[in-house]
């Protein structure tokens, strides 16, 4: 591990992991779906990169929950496979979102880059037996979506790179 590492947004992997190859990597990040998480990872098409990890806000199933949460920001980490160096280079984005009707509209208001922040909120009131209770509680960070792919990536050998203004 390089001293600057967490600056810099790298993960090594354990130096016992073997180094597979790109077809599993991949697999195994996309092995990580499932229809319980509030995000996505999916292919990436024509113009975009090599995989895309996503909130799911504009999923039917998961659009209410947000919605519900007043989620703020629509959170995305787009990642592009190095087998040559057996690294994935993954960069942050951000978008603002408001809700009107239950329908998220994302604002130009944007970021990109390497980003670490926490979301959470409860929401108390009388439950059903009419005693006060929390009735909604939810948390969602970005950790929560990059960590299994990291561990993931890691795991399969290969180097995990954060870039903010580096080539993805």
């Amino acid at each position: 591990m390089g001293l600057l590492d967490v600056f810099r947004g790298i993960k090594r992997p354990d130096s016992d992991a073997p180094v597979l190859p790109a077809d599993q990597v991949r697999a195994a990040i996309l092995a990580i779906n499932r229809p319980t998480a509030p995000f996505i990872i999916r292919e990436g098409g024509d113009d975009e990169p090599d995989l895309i990890a996503e909130w799911r806000v504009v999923d039917a199933e998961w659009r209410q929950v947000f919605a519900k949460a007043g989620l703020t920001k629509a959170f995305r980490v787009k990642m592009r496979l190095d087998p040559d160096n057996a690294e994935v280079r993954a960069v942050d984005e951000e978008w603002a979102v408001k809700w009107a009707q239950g329908i998220p509209k994302f604002s130009a208001a944007a970021f990109r880059g390497r980003k670490v922040e926490h979301q959470w909120s409860s929401q108390a009131a009388f439950t059903e037996r009419g005693e006060l209770g929390v009735v909604y509680k939810y948390r969602f960070n970005p950790g929560e979506m990059k960590k299994p792919i990291k561990k993931a990536v890691t795991g399969s050998g290969w180097m995990w790179r954060g870039v903010a203004f580096a080539k993805l």
